[in-house]
């Protein structure tokens, strides 16, 4: 007998306008709120949108509205319910009384954390995946009481963590705490690699940018990385990083990051610090934007509030606009933080712009200032002098040989002290 595949969840989105919210901003998230439903394996059959001044203590959205919600799932024969906003436990447990049958309801926190659950590919993804379900899902899964063995069963309830939600709460907390040490372990050893990497004497530079920009497309035109690329959110979750060769011939590492999204929630940013820093710690950004989106520009704010809220900028940054093979949004000024040479309009897709955004990349890998490593022998003792003179000097180690010497120089120093060089370059830093 042929095996069925199960059915796509069918799915009522639920906004609600009120404080700054419009209308207008609502249905834009909405559609923000389909797409990731769409990734997730469901399908929007309706919208609900409710206006208040408040959102509700018991159901969110008022009980009359509750009702119109509940009559609107029978009907539409609907197993899913998704709020764009936050549900507490209470809310979540109080709806689904009022809805019955065996919809389910998950907020836009809980639908995030599905895709990213479908998109681990990594150890370390799967276990960051399983911490922000742990920490963020189980509370609100406890309302489901003895209906816990309905997890796993839809949007919103699977993942590497889901099984885990089963137990009690003391295993729950203890479970969480082998996350975080097994997390803080792969932690440490990313950052012994990412000291390895700045020896190593390639600049970095971290491709940033609203989730479905582009960016894995991007990373496979200039390195033919073979990231997974796909036009769905959160397509990519774990950091990719590829070597690419200047025109010049000068390597830099180039690293896809996890994309960025409106509303992302506090504890995903918490669980993905680690990945996320890949941003932080980079020398370079390349803020990536899709050009022909009419919402590019709150994307383009999402992405830099996120990267302030990182503690990533202040560092050379390129505001490359792609997508640009599918027409262009009217863009107009894009603001005080991006200077006209440091905008780039390409197509990852077809190859379009990409000379210019290497030239600029050239450009300021060439510009900047680096962290390198000298070993200066006590016969030449005057080239100690000579650094000083033209480069900023951070630490001098004296041993039997010689000395050897840490200064932050620029491309003159660099060619002056080039034979004294252990690493040719190691950190590029911010003029």
């Amino acid at each position: 007998m042929e095996n069925k595949l199960p059915l796509p969840d069918r799915a009522i989105l639920v906004g609600i306008v009120w404080g700054r919210e419009t209308q207008e901003s609502v249905d834009k998230s909405l559609d923000e709120l389909e797409g990731l439903l769409t990734t997730a394996g469901g399908s929007a059959v309706a919208r609900l949108t409710q206006n208040k001044e408040a959102p509700d203590t018991r159901t969110v959205i008022g009980s009359g509205k509750a009702a119109e919600l509940a009559y609107l799932c029978s009907i539409n024969d609907v197993t899913l319910v998704v709020f764009d906003c936050e549900l507490s436990p209470s809310q979540i447990r109080n709806l689904e009384d009022i809805l019955g049958g065996n919809v389910r309801v998950i907020d836009r926190s809980m639908l995030i954390l599905d895709i990213f659950a479908l998109h681990a590919v990594t150890g370390e993804g799967k276990l960051q995946v399983e911490l922000a379900q742990l920490k963020y899902t189980a509370p609100r899964l406890s309302g489901h009481g003895t209906e816990m063995s309905r997890l796993g069963g839809g949007i919103g309830t699977r993942g590497p963590g889901e099984s885990k939600l089963e137990t009690d709460r003391r295993h729950m907390m203890r479970r969480i705490h082998s996350l975080e040490a097994q997390i803080a372990e792969m932690d440490k050893n990313r950052k012994t690699m990412r000291v390895s990497r700045d020896r190593s004497g390639i600049p970095t530079i971290a491709i940033v940018g609203y989730t479905n920009a582009g960016k894995s497309t991007l990373l496979n035109r200039l390195t033919d990385a073979g990231v997974l690329s796909e036009d769905k959110l959160f397509a990519t979750l774990d950091p990719t990083t590829r070597k690419y060769i200047l025109p010049s011939g000068e390597p830099v590492l180039l690293t896809d990051t996890v994309g960025f999204i409106n509303k992302l929630p506090h504890h995903l940013i918490s669980a993905f610090r680690s990945t996320l820093e890949e941003a932080c710690l980079a020398d370079i950004l390349i803020i990536l934007t899709d050009a022909s989106d009419e919402n590019f520009r709150d994307q383009l704010e999402v992405t830099e509030n996120l990267l302030y809220e990182l503690g990533a900028t202040g560092k050379p940054t390129l505001y490359v606009f792609n997508k640009c093979d599918k027409g262009i949004a009217e863009l107009g000024r894009i603001g005080q933080t991006a200077p006209v040479e440091n905008i780039v309009y390409i197509s990852a897709l077809t190859g379009q712009g990409i000379e210019m955004l290497i030239d600029r990349i050239e450009a300021i890998v060439a510009d900047g200032k680096r962290r390198v490593t000298y070993f200066i022998p006590n016969s030449d003792g005057g080239a100690l002098n000579t650094l000083y003179k033209y480069a900023s000097v951070e630490s001098v180690d004296y041993g039997a040989e010689g000395m050897t010497v840490v200064a932050l120089a620029d491309a003159k120093a660099r060619g002056m002290m080039r034979k004294y060089a252990i690493d040719d370059v190691v950190e590029e830093i911010e003029e």
